[in-house]
């Protein structure tokens, strides 16, 4: 079956981490992709607020999976929102408490941090290229329904504090922290729901990914790709490893697939 709908998750699958830029050959394939009829889709670990980077493919996107599957849309139109539990937010920030680790909180409309300290600083604003991105107040935050929250726990950590919050799932693709979000939202969750609203079987299609985050997208779409410079976990569940990011890994699926043609 001919494939209709392409997700992707940004960082290490879109964008390099060495050059934080799309590679022309990837901006080169998904306009042919996109002169084809195939819909292209977002899958991403950001919130919205924290998608910066796409800007030389901004008019071939089709829509978003955002804060892994809790916030999915198409222009306008919420395709599906869950948020966490109030109580299971409080047993975050309180193990967050007790590691002394700091924690991006991810509201509906605002994004701020509990416990600031300079390793988020380190990683969202200059290995995420957010810059001088400015977080907002963590009280008022935390009076909107809660997307995600992105504690710095060790995997460890993580594993003691998911017992404590049943309703909540989690995607690890950062030593450095895990993104937790409410059980009905990953991004496999996610594509379903988009491909679904645009009517398109799941049979039809493909999703790119890197990491632990990314592995429910994998399992859930009818291609799951995982790029060469992905973690082995996103490896095992993929359907097919193309190359890494910076030489032109998705390109080659693409070509390897048949989704389009060599010129």
């Amino acid at each position: 079956m001919a494939i209709k709908a392409l997700f992707f998750d940004i960082d290490g699958t879109l964008v390099s981490f060495k050059t934080h830029q799309i590679p022309e050959s990837t901006v080169d394939a998904l306009r042919k992709v996109h002169d084809k009829g195939v819909k292209i889709f977002i899958s991403t670990g950001r919130p919205l607020k924290f998608i910066v980077n796409l800007s030389q493919i901004e008019d071939l996107i089709d829509g978003y999976v955002t804060t892994n599957g809790a916030l999915c849309f198409i222009g306008n139109k919420t395709i599906c929102c869950n948020s966490i539990n109030k109580d299971e937010v409080e047993k975050i920030l309180k193990k967050c408490e007790e590691a002394n680790c700091p924690s991006v909180v991810v509201g509906e409309n605002n994004i701020a941090v509990y416990n600031h300290e300079t390793i988020v600083d380190k990683i969202f604003r200059e290995g995420l290229g957010l810059g001088d991105f400015e977080f907002a107040n963590l009280e008022d935050t935390l009076h909107e329904n809660i997307l995600q929250m992105t504690p710095f726990l060790t995997s460890e950590e993580e594993t003691a504090l998911m017992p404590t919050i049943p309703g909540c799932t989690s995607g690890r693709w950062s030593p450095d922290f895990t993104d937790i979000t409410d059980l009905k939202a990953d991004k496999g969750k996610g594509i379903t729901a988009i491909a679904k609203h645009e009517g398109i079987d799941i049979s039809e299609t493909m999703a790119f990914g890197d990491g632990g985050n990314d592995n429910t997208m994998l399992l859930t779409a009818s291609i799951g790709i995982a790029m060469g410079n992905a973690n082995e976990s996103t490896k095992q569940v993929a359907d097919y490893i193309t190359d890494t990011v910076d030489e032109d890994g998705i390109k080659n699926a693409l070509l390897h697939f048949g989704v389009i043609e060599a010129s």
